[in-house]
């Protein structure tokens, strides 16, 4: 092991130094780290201090013989975040979801590397991530689209306006997380994202109007228009947009079941996979999203009897595609036409186009999930709500009830209605007493 020695700088403060001999360039190579102590037991006794000094010696020696050592001082921000951040912490799904790290990718790429990548770390500020945080939030603040075509004026018209709230506190946590690993690390003294305040989650007066005249749910008549559409298309992807719409089924979840998992003896499907990501092309399979995520769905007996079709089907364009089939021994209920999985975000695609297809009005695939509850709730008298929620909370997968009753909040237009005619009785001559 090479050799160490420990120095004095401060009051409570030591200089630990490692000399592993010269560099290529003939200077010496003595990786240095400091030390301080706070704790009075061991400043009160010679031979604890001694003892402590001497174990934090031996445990810089190992990071850097290990490779393990990092020296803040000449660390850029791109170098942490893409050599030790990533490597060390963001890969490990443990730590991070694969849709998750796709994301925080995208914003590292587009945002913080553009500003903080050739800077020193231990040189970033709090008032300069104040300032660029603050900046986000101003109009121009878009990023324009990767295309090789012109921008249209509704593009340039977009790129104009402020980003999302929602947009704006992703790229918050982005820093939060990489200045928290190397604060954790020892790689900075201080985090300087401890005095960066959360920004708002709530969106503009335009913002929320817009959204209460686009509801990201389907109630009972817009639900049968979307069901009388898709008896137009074929039935594996009539089936798959109901199982979300009717099942409340994510699309990950859809795009990770698996026939073993389908039970037509009792009319249920149970979740057990989730698909919610695609990486070079290989899909990336992980379990549901929380421990709540597993469960086992009742569904309507027309729905399975015309999963049982499919099913037919299904085993027939295998045993047509014979040694073309890629699914090797798995059994994805939804796959490629070849038995793989579906690019992630398919679903989606294909929903969009069927919505302008058929003339219906958009909401995201995931509104469709939603949608499921919303229908459940549609019929209920609104004294019957804390019940029904509970049901739904179980049959969607919440981990929270407060989740199941934030998302259905609106109730829907019908009870709503329902609700309000309780007070026609207090009407200027109403024969009701």
């Amino acid at each position: 092991m090479a050799k160490g020695s420990i120095e004095k700088r401060g009051v409570n403060t030591w200089r630990l130094t490692v000399d592993l001999g010269f560099n290529h360039d003939g200077t010496r190579n003595r990786p240095r780290k400091r030390v301080e102590v706070d704790d009075p037991e061991i400043l009160r006794s010679k031979r604890a201090l001694d003892e402590y000094l001497d174990g934090e010696l031996f445990k810089f020696k190992q990071e850097v013989e290990s490779g393990e050592y990092i020296k803040p001082e000449k660390m850029t921000f791109e170098a942490f975040v893409l050599d030790e951040w990533m490597e060390k912490y963001a890969n490990d799904p443990n730590n991070l979801s694969p849709t998750t790290l796709a994301t925080y990718e995208g914003i590292i790429e587009s945002r913080l590397i553009p500003q903080f990548g050739h800077k020193q770390i231990d040189k970033i500020s709090t008032m300069s991530l104040v300032t660029f945080m603050k900046s986000l939030e101003k109009p121009g603040a878009r990023r324009p689209p990767v295309t090789k075509k012109p921008l249209t004026e509704k593009q340039k018209k977009k790129l104009m306006e402020p980003l999302e709230p929602g947009t704006i506190v992703y790229i918050y946590r982005v820093l939060k997380n990489i200045f928290k690993q190397a604060f954790d690390w020892r790689v900075i003294k201080v985090n300087p994202m401890d005095g960066v305040k959360k920004p708002s989650e709530r969106n503009s007066k335009e913002k929320i109007i817009a959204q209460r005249k686009n509801p990201q749910y389907y109630d009972e008549d817009e639900a049968q228009q979307v069901v009388d559409a898709l008896y137009k298309e074929s039935r594996k992807w009539r089936l798959l947009i109901l199982g979300s719409m009717i099942g409340g089924f994510r699309r990950g979840e859809l795009l990770g079941l698996e026939w073993p998992l389908v039970f037509f003896e009792r009319n249920f499907i149970s979740v057990e996979n989730n698909i919610p990501y695609t990486k070079k092309g290989k899909a990336i399979e992980k379990g549901p999203k929380s421990s709540s995520s597993y469960r086992d769905t009742d569904m309507p007996e027309w729905y399975m009897e015309e999963l049982e079709i499919y099913k037919k089907e299904w085993e027939e364009e295998k045993e047509f595609l014979d040694d073309k089939w890629e699914g090797e021994d798995r059994q994805f209920v939804f796959h490629n036409g070849k038995g793989k999985p579906y690019y992630y975000q398919h679903p989606s695609k294909w929903w969009k186009r069927f919505c302008k297809r058929h003339g219906i009005r958009y909401i995201k695939f995931h509104g469709l999930r939603h949608s499921s509850g919303t229908l459940l709730l549609e019929d209920e008298d609104e004294t019957n709500f804390d019940s029904i929620l509970k049901v739904i909370q179980e049959r969607l997968g919440h981990a929270r009830l407060s989740t199941t009753t934030d998302i259905y909040v609106h109730v829907t237009k019908k009870v709503i209605r329902r609700t309000t005619g309780k007070f026609d009785k207090f009407a200027r001559g109403s024969k009701k007493k």
